[in-house]
């Protein structure tokens, strides 16, 4: 766990990449979001992990003001080709210039899928490594955020003052 200026921030890690991670000390919620295959036995914290440290350090340098050190950490999630996309294409997002849910769409394989684009930020596991953060609505509106929308907002700011 990280304390943060927007409160405490877990990350669950497998020694190869981060599994899961965001704004709560429920580890139990946070492990429910990791796809069961790739669910890891033992979810003790371990200071020697490197990862672990690796990704606690760059939760750090983002509230320092290094705001991609989070996409440079490795993190795995599981699920359709549709989605895989999305993830990908979410850690490809500038810092400071959101994106719509219909240009997620787009940069995922699949203009029409908008919904999807939506479904697959709502099903995130690794908040702030992988930036769902950075999409909102078409018409401006922030859309939703697994941690509150008044986080995303603050994230967005901190971002667009960078």
């Amino acid at each position: 766990m990280v304390n943060t200026p927007d409160g405490v921030f877990t990350i669950v890690a497998s020694e190869e990449a981060l599994l899961a991670s965001g704004w709560t000390d429920d580890l139990a919620r946070l492990i429910g979001l990791i796809h069961p295959r790739l669910r890891p036995y033992d979810v003790e914290p371990s200071a020697r992990s490197p990862l672990l440290r690796e990704a606690s350090q760059a939760v750090g340098d983002y509230y320092d003001g290094d705001l991609t050190a989070p996409c440079r950490v490795p993190a795995r999630q599981q699920s359709g080709p549709f989605r895989q996309a999305a993830w990908a294409a979410l850690r490809t997002i500038q810092v400071g210039q959101p994106i719509t849910y219909a240009e997620l769409a787009a940069r995922s394989g699949n203009p029409a899928a908008i919904r999807a684009a939506g479904s697959a930020c709502a099903s995130n596991a690794v908040a702030l490594f992988v930036p769902c953060h950075r999409v909102i609505r078409s018409d401006g509106g922030l859309g939703g955020f697994a941690y509150g929308v008044p986080l995303k907002r603050g994230l967005l700011d901190r971002e667009a003052r960078a």
